[in-house]
């Protein structure tokens, strides 16, 4: 099974285990012939002393073999859990290796499964095996060949009951292997649509769809729950039929070695021994048979975890290091296309442009247009489909991942806070944050105003996802934390639409003041947020078909001409073309029909 190569097994602590289950194995199997000659030469012959003598080594023998569990339990106990831990970290460490890209295919819901009870499953499998697969084949071995010396013919019953055994464990084992894959796949689907109803717990209520999820997830659990019946059903059946042949064994050594006491053949002791033998054989076979009942489970849930682990991030990392650089703060796109894996279309087509350091750059158009794709190429979150994105002379894909990124700082367009405190969710873009840096950032991010009232400051409680605070708060803190890093490219994905005109207009100056050095790109829906962008980008469908300046586009990108005309108003449009003509601005009462002149034909 391939998760074995990826488990780190302490062989010093595997060999006392054997050791110890050796020794168990030992005992236990030495008490049924010390019975049988406390019984032929003890109780048979009435001395007193044999039978007092031979009890205390039972005794003794009894006591060694439960120590000998008890120690072995707590080894077993221990090696499985420490490899479940470090199966986890190991699947923790690989899904921080992920692409977006790879994230998608894998899915949440189903890496968290995966990672939990996946691995839960594997251990139990590990700590039955060590238990109970060690020793019940030695048992199993030893008490064959015991019975075949102490009890001669009886022992052929074995050579029926045994592989009646082996062949109905196999084939209950081939259907649950089956129907455990099954079970793993709707588990994902059940926990896929518990987190779905989770994450979109306020809008189900706002429209009232909690009986639609209610009922989904009821039919989602109802078919998991039909796969586990009926592989209970088949591992229950397991013990039963065991029993049964168990019975059948037992009934057919009695009526075999009672006719041999009868006739001298073989003595009494020697037929108990032989019972007790054929008992632990027979035992032996229903604890591998709790092993193979286990194994399907281990096998699907094994399987699901190494193709984590084997799977290649799509994200390759580069050597190149930032020593090798050849500028600083430049970046370009040239003739870039980008499609995600299971789409049918780009999103990006041919997308140029340059950044040059201290300049602020824009991108806006419809929603759906690939703006925040763009943004996802730079820190390699995705890798371009055609194309070259290039920092600094270099492309992204030459560089090594944590070098690449050490120069970015990020605003996503769905801002994440995590528990801790607020000077905790700084530090994410400076570990070495301090008071004066923590006061920088979130004067800079307009965020101080609100940080300044709370008791503790920036040492403030943030709970989970940043449910305490609004979304423009979220925003802002969001934006600190990426201004922690003092990086040479600053992306901001949507990051100003919850923020007043105000705030908006203060922020974006403190950037243009404080981070003066840096290359900015800004991706907004809000033509006020671009408007004095040093270079704005319109997408549409993922073309690029505008590029300029504010005024520049008006005259010249008809779609950007509308964007701003819905936005800030005909009136405001004429009188940024006028300017830029060298005209003065105009009254009201011409602006709409000087506007219109403006769209036919352009700048005059």
């Amino acid at each position: 099974m391939g998760v074995f190569k990826y488990l780190h097994i302490d062989w010093r602590e595997v060999v006392g285990l054997l050791v110890l289950t050796l020794l168990g194995a030992a005992t236990e199997m030495g008490l049924p012939t010390m019975l049988a000659r406390m019984i032929d030469d003890g109780v048979t012959a009435n001395a007193q002393g044999v039978i007092v003598g031979i009890a205390l080594v039972m005794v003794v023998l009894a006591l060694v073999g439960c120590m000998a569990s008890l120690v072995s339990t707590f080894l077993s106990a221990r090696v499985s859990t420490k490899l479940a831990a470090d199966l986890r970290s190991q699947l923790f460490s690989k899904v921080q290796s992920f692409s977006s890209a790879d994230m998608d295919r894998f899915g949440t819901a189903s890496l968290v499964t995966r990672s939990t009870s996946d691995v839960s499953n594997v251990q139990m499998f590990v700590t039955m095996l060590m238990q109970i697969g060690v020793m019940a084949p030695l048992m199993l071995v030893a008490g064959i060949v015991l019975s075949s010396a102490t009890g001669g013919r009886v022992s052929t019953v074995l050579l029926v009951s045994v592989p009646v055994l082996f062949i109905l464990a196999g084939l209950i084992m081939r259907v649950v292997s089956r129907l455990s894959k099954q079970m793993r796949k709707r588990l994902d689907n059940l926990n896929r649509i518990f987190l779905e109803t989770l994450e979109g717990v306020r809008p189900i209520r706002a429209f009232r769809r909690e009986p639609y999820e209610i009922a989904r997830f009821g039919e989602a659990n109802a078919a998991h729950a039909q796969i586990a019946v009926e592989q209970g059903r088949l591992m229950a059946l397991m013990m039963p039929l065991i029993g049964l042949v168990f019975g059948f064994t037992t009934t057919g050594v009695m009526w075999l070695g009672s006719g041999f006491v009868a006739d001298g053949s073989m003595e009494v002791g020697a037929l108990v021994a032989n019972t007790q033998y054929i008992s632990m054989i027979l035992m032996s076979i229903m604890m591998v048979s709790a092993v193979i009942m286990l194994y399907p489970n281990f096998s699907a849930c094994a399987t699901r975890i190494c193709e984590v682990l084997d799977a290649e991030p799509s994200i390759v990392d580069g050597k190149r290091s930032l020593e090798e650089r050849t500028s600083r703060g430049k970046l370009e796109f040239q003739h870039v296309s980008f499609q995600y894996a299971q789409a049918e279309e780009p999103v990006l087509q041919d997308l140029t442009f340059t950044c040059e350091p201290g300049t602020v750059t824009a991108i806006i158009g419809p929603t759906g247009c690939g703006k925040s794709s763009v943004l996802r190429l730079i820190p390699r979150l995705f890798d371009a489909t055609l194309g070259n994105v290039v920092i600094d002379g270099i492309n992204v894909k030459r560089y090594k991942l944590e070098d690449l990124r050490s120069l970015i700082g990020y605003v996503p367009q769905k801002n994440v806070l995590f528990k801790g405190t607020i000077a905790d969710n700084l530090n994410w873009g400076d570990e070495a944050g301090d008071d004066a840096a923590w006061q920088r950032a979130l004067d800079i991010a307009c965020a101080n105003e609100f940080v300044s009232e709370k008791d503790n400051g920036a040492h403030s409680e943030v709970a989970q996802g940043g449910t305490n605070f609004s979304g423009g708060q979220r925003q802002r803190l969001a934006i600190a934390r990426a201004i922690m890093r003092d990086a040479e490219f600053y992306l901001f994905d949507d990051s100003f639409s919850a923020l007043d005109m105000k705030t908006d207009r203060t922020l974006r100056e403190n950037i243009r003041r404080e981070l003066s050095d840096a290359t900015v790109i800004i991706v907004a829906q809000r033509v006020g947020t671009i408007i004095d962008a040093d270079q704005i980008i319109v997408l549409d469908d993922g073309v690029c078909v505008g590029k300029g300046t504010h005024a520049e586009l008006l005259a010249s990108c008809e779609m950007y001409r509308d964007i701003a005309t819905l936005q800030l108003g005909e009136q405001a449009v004429v009188d940024t073309l006028r300017q830029a003509a060298g005209l003065p601005a105009q009254s009201r009462s011409k602006a709409a029909a000087q506007s219109a002149v403006f769209a036919e034909g352009g700048e005059r």
